[in-house]
């Protein structure tokens, strides 16, 4: 058997070499060639072209590359289609994926796209290019099969592989000592983002909820995890204007263990919303875009999203507050943060419901895509499969 698979950038690297691994233990002679990095090198795929070449970000960038990109992907249909392999796996990289699975299925091969587009949130019309793209569709999320099955295209929900990656019990005292936080006491874990973009957005008033938790409760502690130097220098500068003289323990990198050492974390909508949740830690969660950004998305692209955090998305009703656009304040989330360190009911209700949601996405995610990869190759016909 032969597996074509295109990810792009390092969570796509990841996913395709957790799916060839798994497709081996099926078939160990799989001959595995497309676009990835060292994960999946180490996983056998012979790479035509590495995932970075995908990674480009922004409008302007997008359109800077574009030539690029729309040649690789010429370069890679006429390759597949001169030496078809048995299916070919788009992972994640939509605006790339959907193009390239299109090409390729009219000309008879099997495609399948691994993490669907968030089509239920935006450009829900995008649903129909996806149906004449690819013959599968591998769901992280469990609404997400659930709103394919409405437009009658054939989705599988595989789990999610944070569930699986994440233990279903993180020890809080264990992190603190690793990361050198008192072991009593009550820490506050907040994730001023990965991005400058978020920082720029969001670290000014998230260092002004640690100047304003800081005044009324003196005995908090704070950690923050740090995405690289240019992260912590923004931080540390807001932290001086906002939050003079409070010491805040900043960790590179391990933000799983910050929010695991803590008992309350404030972060930014995205991955990371989900990640505290599996770590089974209570959340306030804040939401900025510039305001031109948030009416082109809701005036012409069909915004639909009531909730913008996973938690909330996953579970009914939402269980984490979220404060979006100018209700972003340090009082409005260090009230919250209080509110949820002073009332254990409250911290339990979103305990509870992150414990039901990280079972119901663990599900060997890996072993799942492989066996619906395998389940559509074994559907085609004899003529299909030479």
């Amino acid at each position: 058997m032969r597996l074509a698979i295109v990810a792009g950038e390092a969570s796509g690297d990841l996913l395709g070499a957790s799916l060839i691994r798994a497709l081996k233990r099926s078939v160990p002679d799989l001959q595995v060639e497309g676009v990835g990095g060292p994960l999946m090198r180490d996983a056998g795929c012979r790479c035509l072209h590495d995932a970075d070449e995908l990674a480009v970000m922004g409008i302007v960038e997008v359109l800077a590359e574009l030539p690029r990109l729309l040649r690789l992907r010429r370069g890679l249909v006429k390759h597949w289609r001169d030496d078809p392999p048995n299916v070919f796996v788009g992972v994640d990289a939509p605006d790339f994926n959907l193009g390239l699975e299109r090409k390729l299925r009219r000309k008879g091969i099997k495609t399948v796209q691994f993490v669907s587009p968030s089509v239920w949130a935006w450009r829900q019309r995008r649903v129909h290019k996806i149906a004449r793209s690819t013959d599968l569709v591998l769901c992280l999320l469990p609404f997400e099969k659930a709103f394919y099955d409405r437009y009658d295209v054939p989705a599988v929900f595989v789990g999610h592989p944070l569930a699986d990656e994440i233990p279903l019990y993180l020890d809080r005292s264990e992190h603190r000592r690793q990361l050198g936080l008192p072991e009593n006491g009550q820490v506050i874990a907040v994730l001023p983002g990965s991005r400058r973009g978020e920082l720029k957005r969001l670290g000014a008033d998230f260092a002004g909820t640690i100047g304003w938790l800081a005044s009324r409760r003196p005995g908090l502690s704070f950690v923050s995890p740090m995405a690289g130097a240019a992260v912590r220098r923004a931080f540390e500068e807001a932290l001086a204007i906002a939050a003079p003289g409070v010491q805040v323990t900043l960790v590179d990198g391990r933000a799983q263990a910050c929010m695991a050492a803590a008992d309350v974390v404030v972060l930014a909508s995205g991955t990371a919303a989900l990640e505290a949740a599996l770590v089974k830690r209570p959340m306030v969660m804040a939401y900025r875009v510039a305001r031109l950004s948030k009416w082109l998305a809701e005036t012409f692209l069909g915004l639909h999203l009531k909730h913008y955090s996973l938690p909330n998305l996953l579970h009914t009703p939402p269980v984490v507050p979220e404060y979006t656009m100018d209700a972003v304040t340090p009082e409005n989330l260090g009230t919250e943060v209080l509110a949820l360190l002073d009332q254990p009911a409250r911290r339990q209700q979103q305990v509870d419901a992150f414990e039901a949601m990280h079972l119901e996405l663990r599900q060997d995610a890996a072993a799942r895509a492989a066996e619906a990869v395998l389940k559509l190759v074994r559907s085609a016909t004899p003529q299909e499969q030479e």
